[in-house]
């Protein structure tokens, strides 16, 4: 089996259908159904849309800040 063929038989995602518009997903797009569903999310992330908690304290003052 080449690489090729193996990475189209994985499961795109676990119900198979894109993250933003529940359209079925396309390999080329993993796991989105098209390119713009794609920059949907990278936009998300780049505005800070989606945020990962922590526990962390921001130790930096505004006047630390050169």
């Amino acid at each position: 089996m080449t690489d090729e063929k193996r990475v189209e038989s994985l499961p795109l995602t676990k119900t198979g259908l894109c993250p933003n518009c529940n359209k079925p997903s396309d390999v080329k797009y993993r796991p989105f159904c098209s390119k713009r569903c794609a920059d949907v999310d990278l936009g998300q992330w780049l505005n800070e849309g989606y945020r990962i908690e922590s526990e962390e304290e921001n130790n930096f003052d505004d006047e630390d800040v050169v």
